[in-house]
């Protein structure tokens, strides 16, 4: 454990390339942020690094090769060099990879005048929320609010003012878990401890929630194939490497919609008025498995979904797809028996009722594959989110298609 009298380092006033790179950053995912940097000196990268969000200083610097990483680190004030490289054996979008250096660790046994003076020197070029006090092994023993030391005696050790056994944070906690625990007390900062109790960073509040709130609003493009490195400021060039891959895989996703309705080729050959209502059907199943989809995803974000509730939500969605598409399809069974009439078709009630039927069974499958398809990602330790939408469009269209066809087929012809 440090000498908690040194005050921890703080960086200097921003240059203005400082200033430049930092705000340039803010609109670069991790590639980007390296080839801006790369060029740049050892000690103008640790300057920027340091004012940068811990999870997005460590995704950038470890796009360096080590060799050069090792000279940006040395050049790095040493509790953030350290702190980095503790952050970086945590895993991804962890509490581990969020932590600050230590600032403003007490020890039980100083006076409210030595922790006053210790103090002093820190807060002049730093931020000190709160007092840390630790024991000489480094574990928390508890947390110090600066206003008690407004009203306490300058001779009264520090144990007797600390709130004992504060609220902490562990390091392997997700972020989300994080989150759901911090929500109680929103505090400015929360102490990160090991399970031995031992203090070994901070992560202040803001930086939490704004590291969430990046990670839920990658999500949305995650569901298309959009990857959560693509900024606005990404190159077209690696949007592209990004993107196509997905887009080739949903073509050869949407082949298999393709096949279904070839399948019926006679059946479309001799009711082509099928043809017209083939996107309302798709269309509407693809919508109603996009809100059990969205409904899936969030509660596994939120931490809602767990495993044994899984039979519950899919067939929560089902029913949900059943009552809803007894709903529209009454109005799409309508729309036909109008369109059918007024194109003269003797069969414009059988139509209709295949429309009705179609759309029943389409939207009770899309429900069903919009909460199983997370899942099924989830369970084999892919994101669930990632290109989610591009299976359940193909499993909503081969179905709706699929069932809609043969169902003109078997009725009609």
């Amino acid at each position: 454990m440090p000498d908690p009298a040194e005050p921890t380092p703080e960086p200097k006033s921003q240059s203005p390339v400082e200033a430049r790179l930092h705000e340039a950053l803010a609109h670069a995912g991790p590639q980007e942020a390296f080839e801006l940097l790369e060029s740049e000196p050892d000690a103008v990268i640790a300057a920027v690094l340091v004012r940068e969000n811990p999870a997005i200083a460590d995704e950038i610097l470890w796009e360096f090769p080590e060799q050069r990483r090792g000279l940006i680190l040395a050049a790095a004030p040493a509790d953030y060099a350290e702190q980095w490289t503790k952050n970086h054996g945590y895993p991804e979008e962890s509490v581990g990879r969020l932590m600050e250096p230590l600032v403003g660790v007490l020890r039980p046994q100083h006076t409210v005048h030595e922790a006053t003076e210790r103090l002093r020197p820190i807060v002049k070029k730093t931020l000190v929320t709160y007092g840390w006090v630790v024991d000489d092994d480094g574990v928390l023993a508890g947390v110090l609010v600066f206003r008690e030391l407004l009203f306490a005696e300058s001779h009264q050790p520090v144990s007797d003012l600390m709130v004992k056994n504060p609220f902490r944070l562990q390091p392997e906690l997700t972020l989300i878990e994080a989150m759901k625990a911090a929500l109680k007390w929103q505090l400015p900062v929360y102490p990160v401890c090991e399970a031995s109790g031992r203090l070994i960073g901070l992560v202040r509040g803001t930086t939490l929630f704004e590291q969430q709130a990046f990670e839920l609003s990658a999500q949305a493009g995650a569901m298309v194939g959009v990857e959560k490195e693509e900024r606005l400021g990404t190159p077209w060039t690696r949007s592209l490497r990004f993107r196509h891959p997905w887009l080739q895989l949903n073509l050869l996703t949407a082949f298999l919609a393709a096949t279904v309705v070839g399948v019926f080729q006679d059946t479309l050959d001799q009711l082509v008025v099928l043809a017209v209502f083939l996107p309302v059907l798709a269309g509407q199943s693809g919508n109603t498995g996009c809100q059990a989809l969205a409904v899936a995803l969030r509660g596994i974000t939120l931490g809602e979904l767990e495993p044994s509730r899984a039979k519950v939500v899919v067939s929560k969605e089902a029913l949900l797809g059943l009552v809803n598409g007894s709903l529209v399809g009454i109005t799409a069974g309508f729309g036909m028996y109008l369109f059918a009439r007024l194109q003269g078709n003797d069969a414009a009630l059988t139509l209709a009722l295949v429309v009705f039927m179609a759309m029943i069974c389409s939207c009770t499958i899309s429900g069903i594959f919009g909460a199983l398809v997370p899942m099924v990602l989830r369970r084999a330790g892919a994101d669930p989110a990632t290109a989610s939408s591009i299976f359940l469009t193909t499993a909503t269209d081969v179905f709706s298609m699929g069932t809609f066809l043969a169902l003109a087929t078997w009725l009609i012809l």
